[in-house]
């Protein structure tokens, strides 16, 4: 909704932390939003698609140089310590403190710690559960001949950012390949070890093809990794139908 506001000249400035544009559903719209902001602040570690169209940039401190707390998928604070205790750069509280006080709405968390005590306060949730949702399902389209159902989550070793000025490890990351059953590798007429396309209205990706055990017309392929990064190459994610070809011809 932020980015959509963006783009509609909604908003007169917009603050960015940490976010890498390739793990969003459209990562090409989603430039095309922060560089309509009229005024783009970045928190960032090191550069990026963000700080690149940022007007001000803070260079936040790294989790080795800060303490702080990751709050779990169940809601379970993980609190960690900085190791390097002398380090002079800022955590996100402390920008985000600032840049509050400069606008008037003090938000009172100017240290981490400040910020741990607010969340221990706050404590879990103890009243009434919220409802289940009550959302229809989704149409089910079913993939015809030369087309399949796209499945894909991250390697953990893949593109990300965290590998930058580590060649070495990245260099350790198991290669993209997609992956097809016998039938449908044999239906689209390429085989083990071949290559395969994959493409929608948006783009399209070609890689090795490793034909495995699982259901037909379902192609998986790696989220972000190098030479296959779904969501900038083809402006899809998993339960889009893609068509499939062989050695990437359409």
């Amino acid at each position: 909704a932020m980015l959509a506001a963006a783009s509609a000249g909604q908003l007169g400035a917009l603050v960015v932390g940490g976010v890498e544009v390739d793990d969003l559903a459209d990562p090409s719209a989603a430039l095309q939003a922060l560089a309509a902001a009229p005024f783009l602040v970045s928190l960032e570690v090191r550069a990026s698609a963000v700080t690149a169209l940022a007007d001000v940039v803070f260079p936040v401190a790294p989790v080795s140089d800060k303490p702080g707390t990751f709050l779990s998928w169940e809601g379970r604070p993980r609190r960690f310590a900085a190791v390097l205790r002398k380090s002079s750069a800022m955590s996100d509280t402390q920008v985000l403190s600032m840049l509050a006080d400069s606008l008037g709405t003090p938000i009172g968390l100017a240290t981490p710690a400040a910020a741990a005590r607010e969340l221990a306060e706050l404590g879990p949730w103890t009243g009434q559960r919220a409802p289940a949702p009550a959302h229809s399902a989704a149409p089910v389209t079913a993939p015809g001949a030369g087309e399949a159902v796209l499945s894909t989550w991250r390697m953990l070793l893949d593109a990300g950012r965290m590998q930058d000025g580590e060649p070495h490890l990245a260099g350790t990351a198991h290669p993209a390949v997609a992956r097809l059953s016998a039938a449908t590798a044999a239906e689209v007429g390429v085989a083990d070890g071949g290559l395969l396309g994959v493409s929608t209205d948006r783009g399209s990706v070609t890689v090795p093809l490793v034909v495995t055990q699982m259901p037909d017309r379902v192609v998986w392929l790696p989220t972000n990794s190098a030479g296959c990064a779904v969501r900038r190459d083809l402006v899809a994610d998993s339960g889009a139908v893609v068509r499939l070809s062989p050695g990437g011809a359409e």
